[in-house]
């Protein structure tokens, strides 16, 4: 008789670490952050006092600075010297050379997607704009604006290029900072379907139509800024949507 296989043991759940538990606190400072740049509820010039941070995420100042110089090293935040952090104010020429930047970007991911995008691809795009359409029609700004910038990053993904996408992910996160701020209301319809019409290129194949609405709709909302709108004074707390 044959011996039997001698059974495997059982592989043991992995422990979290002291360095898993360190990240995950990072990611979540950061996140909060970025999604309330993305959120357009952290405006450029928003102070981000570092005792409040600490309150705020239950963290040491550690903690808080190790995070605030990766925003920094990002383009979201500004160390200023003896003055603390601040979300990152892009001057009229910094300004054009982000959107300059971005429709270049673009442009190649576009060019990308339209060449490895698949029919499901397509199908995810269409829910994609299904969600502005509702966000749009029950005045959900905060939510428009995360589906506007994720409609671009998702389009990034469909590129397949992961370094091309990390720096559109900054470009946009740098984009949305401006356009919390300077762009008057009321564009969220002119834009989706900008962005419908984006996707029929796509769906079509017709790479020269994606990348010529794409680059007429990044100029178009460079054109919308308005730099004399004021910023609203509000607690770090509820601009991060913690209170």
């Amino acid at each position: 008789m044959m011996p039997k296989p001698a059974l495997k043991a059982a592989a043991k759940p992995r422990r979290e670490t002291a360095h898993d538990a360190a990240q995950d606190t990072d990611a979540r400072l950061y996140q909060a952050i970025f999604d309330g740049v993305l959120d357009h509820r952290l405006t450029p010039g928003t102070k981000l006092p570092e005792p409040e941070l600490c309150q705020l995420f239950g963290v040491g100042r550690a903690v808080v600075r190790r995070v605030l110089e990766r925003l920094a090293y990002d383009g979201i935040v500004a160390l200023r010297p003896n003055k603390g952090a601040v979300i990152a104010e892009p001057t009229p020429a910094e300004t054009r050379e982000i959107f300059e930047a971005r429709r270049s970007m673009e442009r190649v991911l576009v060019e990308l997607a339209v060449q490895r995008v698949t029919a499901r691809d397509i199908k995810e795009l269409r829910r994609q704009l299904a969600d502005e359409h509702e966000a749009m029609h029950r005045f959900d700004q905060p939510s428009w604006a995360r589906l506007a910038s994720d409609f671009h990053l998702r389009i990034a993904a469909l590129g397949g290029n992961s370094i091309l996408q990390r720096y559109l992910t900054e470009l946009v996160s740098r984009c949305s900072l401006i356009v919390g701020v300077y762009e008057p209301p009321g564009h969220a319809p002119c834009e989706h379907e900008e962005h419908a019409a984006i996707v029929d290129c796509i769906e079509a194949r017709d790479a020269a139509g994606a990348v010529t609405r794409m680059e007429a709709h990044l100029r178009e909302l460079e054109e919308r800024i308005e730099t004399s709108r004021m910023l609203g004074e509000k607690s770090l707390g509820q601009l991060l949507g913690m209170t």
